[in-house]
């Protein structure tokens, strides 16, 4: 056993218990200092990626300690448990930062040219990966660092050339035309998830289209169709006005051809059920290349798809003088060129969503690409087999209807991104046009098509979408394509916990991806963390400077805190609030076991030698204080493995918090303090007494390792051990569920509740708390010898005495100020010293006594209720159903003797 400072500093304990950690080897599931059954499945979690250029933030902490918690849960069941840690290259927002570094030295990715860009980047990410992979270590993720993977390695792009090579070769990866979400600043296509709607007021400009005199050829001056848009600058790439088919203002003209201005091209008015006909004038331009609904109703009527815009999203190949500029310029010059042709109908305000890059925060731009994509509705048909069959299970189950709708109306994925930094697109392209797509890392040998050699074919200059490489992650970090060991042993992995945000641009792959490839599902329970927000519920974020440092808080409070205020309260899929009440909440828990254990530790029996192994308690010598301790720890367990087993990791904190500040510290302790001081008592009692101290100790220390690791770990080697518990608590076992005696229980709450009773009395007489109080309590003769045992305990906790025992409520002594208390299936009454109760006491008493039987009343409104429900007497387990009952009866009994005791208060006030 380790000698406990008196105040628990966190900084002087968790690096210190990390090295030992470390030192022993005790993270990976093979390690020297592993303690794992062979026979047992592994669980494995596959960490998702931080960005290599990041740095922690709240999420990230959260979503580690949930995942290390339910690691450290497996590795102390004796599973073989594999944490496997690993970073995300982060394609554009690494390319994000550096391009910004770069700018500030004068340079550019253009001026340093590929090669050299990407050896920068290279340089530039070992340079930041040691501070994620450091902060990762701080808050105690107990990951098998041996095994760290990182998704621009080796292994992960021969995993990616292999993935993308099958799915072409199986029919399920193209190269065409489609329109993308284009950032103008990043200069590449972009993801879903990467576009950020963000509520704007534009305006809204209605255009007047001269319609084409049929005789002449030319527009005709008096004949116009007025059109609406908010985006001006695209008239220059329209090849169709739309008008809905049941509009009767504009029947006449379908079929008819307008002059889109400037270009001096002529288009048709066209019919489409698309057209919304209270939108604007009810007549639409249709621009096929730059926008995605537009670019649908070209495909249906055979519309020409003219680009106007460059990468830079300048105006490009109109043939008109604005060519060159920005779109926004020439927006205002071509809405001022209309004013002046008289064609400018009217301009007002409109409120709009434009998505923006979340990188680069430019308006994204849709436009036409040939990109590479993959077919996903055939690997979407397996990912809904594999929920709906429950292969994978989605928590909260609500999110499976979020699953079913996305994967029902799924599109084929965009993988081409115009970057540099990623994983290169496998495909090379001869002067014919033909495609060659090889797993090879040294590339093709020649055209799979017209046999060209190597040197006349040139490579797709495009790299995959981050997710392409995120989406083989579970199966790629073990070996995959490769049956590596670690492959045949820890795939498929157990549980893949990651944010409900991208649940469809990364989970969804991952399913497809895994089944796909490997023929199984990659993990079969998907657990769906939400988004931490400030006390207020508002999302973090640096403009409302509401984000919170976990570094900081760390330094501040430790690990264990901010790991336990993190989960503490948590529910799968939904969001919570974190702020400094739910911090300081947690510190003092870690500073309440500490110093719990120290009382512990500091009141070992002379008898028992310092460095005596753990043992029993003598079940013969324990008194009720004692059987309910270990009675409570025994129903604690079983509660927390019913919650582990549901994922319900903020009712684990929930038991553990109650169980161990107020039964363990705040009860049981001062329960046993009185027979461990008394020296009068046999040795072998007080040493049962410490012994049961000791082994709910070991028990709560076990139950609360996987949340607050660090201190439990550094408290555990204060107390003693059993031969067979190894060195650290991290691979110690967890507890098996004891044995619980309820009546036992039920004993001791009267009396604790009597001692609450005592106490509120007290409080609301307004008497000093130091005050003693001459008391008699009604005992039941089912509770004297457990009252017998436990009277200099009740005496010292209600600083009552004498505390005198009563058979009948007859037999109390009720006088004027007596306080009366209900408790459970004890009465009393209290006695004020003379002269000490307030003049108002007996009013007080009274108001007390009114608001006991006000709530007592209530709850058992409620429990009538609840009884008279069909569905629940019907449908509920029948324990459940007796004990509902047994609930209804005692709220009977204690309502009427707060009724009777009410009603004598009021008869002496007379």
């Amino acid at each position: 056993m380790t000698d406990l400072p008196k105040a628990y500093t966190p900084r002087d304990v968790e690096g210190r218990i990390y090295e030992r950690w470390l030192a022993a080897d005790v993270f990976a599931p093979d390690g020297a200092g592993s303690t794992a059954d062979p026979d047992l499945p592994p669980f494995t979690i596959i960490q998702p990626p931080p960005n290599v250029t990041g740095s922690l933030h709240l999420g990230h902490a959260q979503r580690t300690a949930v995942e290390d918690l339910m690691v450290r849960h497996a590795r102390m069941r004796g599973h073989p448990a594999l944490f496997l840690p690993g970073l995300d290259h982060a394609s554009i927002a690494a390319q994000f930062v550096l391009d910004g570094i770069l700018a500030r030295e004068g340079a550019s990715r253009q001026s340093l040219g590929r090669e050299v860009y990407l050896e920068r980047m290279r340089e530039f990410v070992d340079a930041t990966r040691t501070v994620i992979l450091g902060q990762q270590r701080r808050v105690g993720a107990s990951a098998d660092w041996e095994r760290l993977r990182f998704t621009m390695d080796d292994e992960s792009a021969r995993a990616v050339r292999v993935a993308f090579e099958r799915l072409y070769q199986d029919g399920l990866a193209y190269r065409t035309e489609a329109l993308v979400n284009w950032c103008p600043g990043c200069r590449t296509s972009v993801s879903e998830l990467e576009v950020v709607p963000t509520p704007e007021t534009g305006s809204l400009w209605s255009v007047r289209y001269h319609l084409i005199d049929e005789a002449t050829g030319l527009p005709d001056p008096g004949a116009t169709v007025t059109v609406a848009t908010t985006r001006p600058e695209t008239i220059l790439g329209d090849t169709a006005v739309a008008v809905h088919p049941d509009d009767d203002r504009y029947r006449s003209l379908v079929g008819r051809r307008v002059r889109i201005p400037f270009v001096k091209r002529d288009v048709p008015v066209i019919a489409d059920d698309v057209v919304e006909r209270e939108f604007g004038t009810g007549a639409v331009k249709i621009t096929p290349a730059h926008d995605p609904d537009d670019h649908a109703t070209g495909r249906r009527h055979g519309l020409a798809a003219p680009t106007i815009l460059a990468d830079d999203a300048t105006v490009a190949g109109t043939g008109t003088a604005y060519d060159g500029l920005d779109r926004y310029v020439a927006r205002r010059r071509i809405v001022a060129d209309l004013a002046e042709l008289g064609d400018l109908a009217g301009e007002q305000p409109h409120e709009m969503v434009i998505g923006r890059c979340q990188r680069s925060n430019d308006i994204i731009e849709p436009r036409l690409k040939t990109q590479w994509f993959v077919r996903t509705e055939p690997l979407a048909a397996r990912a809904l087999d594999a929920t709906r069959s429950r292969r994978v299970r989605i928590l909260p189950e609500r999110f499976e209807k979020t699953w079913e709708h996305w994967l029902t109306t799924i599109r084929d994925w965009n993988v081409s991104r115009q970057l540099w930094w990623g994983h290169r697109i496998p495909a090379w392209y001869c002067p014919d046009g033909h495609v060659t797509v090889t797993a090879d890392e040294a590339g093709p040998r020649a055209c799979d098509v017209c046999e060209r050699p190597a040197d006349q074919l040139v490579q797709d200059a495009d790299i995959f979408d981050t997710w392409f490489s995120s989406g083989l992650w579970p199966f790629s970090t073990l070996g995959w394509p490769e049956e590596t060991p670690d492959y045949r042993r820890f795939y498929p992995t157990s549980v893949m916990e990651t944010g409900y945000d991208i649940i469809f641009f990364w989970v969804a792959r991952m399913v497809m991806l895994g089944i796909h490839l490997t023929g199984e599902e990659p993990f079969h329970t998907v657990y769906l963390s939400g988004l931490i927000r400030d006390p207020d519920g508002q999302k973090m974020s640096k403009t409302k400077g509401n984000v919170v440092d976990p570094l900081g808080v760390m330094d501040e409070a430790g690990a264990d805190a901010l790991r336990f205020a993190l989960i503490h309260g948590a529910t799968p899929g939904q969001d919570q609030r974190f702020g400094p009440v739910k911090l300081e909440n947690a510190r003092h828990f870690a500073n309440k076991l500490w110093n719990a254990t120290r009382f512990v530790a500091g009141a070992r029996p002379s008898t028992i030698a310092a460095d005596a192994e753990r043992r029993l308690p003598d079940a013969a010598k324990l008194g009720p204080a004692e059987q309910w301790l270990r009675s409570r720890a025994a129903a604690t367990v079983e509660a927390v493995d019913a919650a582990m087993a549901n994922h319900a990791f903020g009712e684990v904190t929930r038991l553990l918090y109650d169980a161990i500040w107020s039964e363990y510290c705040d009860w049981g302790v001062e329960l046993t303090k009185i027979r461990l001081a008394d020296e009068s008592l046999d040795p072998d009692e007080r040493e049962a007494t410490w012994w049961t101290l000791v082994e709910v100790l070991d028990t709560y220390l076990r139950l609360l390792h996987p949340v607050m690791p660090f201190v439990t770990e550094a408290l555990w080697a204060a107390i003693p051990h059993r031969a067979t518990d190894p060195e650290l608590l991290i691979v110690a076992r967890w507890p098996g569920v004891g044995e619980r005696v309820e009546a036992i229980e039920s004993a001791v709450e009267s009396f604790l509740e009597l001692i609450r009773g005592i106490r509120n009395a007290r409080s609301e007489a307004r008497l000093e708390p130091a005050t003693w109080l001459a008391a008699e309590v009604v005992v039941p003769t089912t509770l004297g010898p457990e009252f017998e045992v436990l009277r200099p305990a009740i005496e010292r906790l209600a600083r009552a005495r004498p505390l005198e025992r009563r058979l009948t409520r007859e037999a109390l002594t009720v006088g004027e100020g007596t306080l009366a208390i209900i408790a459970g299936d004890l009465e009393a009454v209290v006695q004020p010293p003379v002269g000490s109760a307030d003049p108002a006491a007996a009013e007080l008493d009274r108001a007390r006594m009114e608001r006991d039987l006000a709530e007592a009343e209530a709850w058992l409104i409620q429990a009538r209720e609840r009884l008279a429900n069909e569905a629940f007497v019907s449908k509920a387990p029948p324990a459940v159903v007796a004990g509902a009952r047994d609930r209804e009866a005692e709220l009977v009994d204690q309502v009427e003797r707060l009724r009777d005791r009410l009603a004598h208060q009021r008869s002496t006030e007379r």
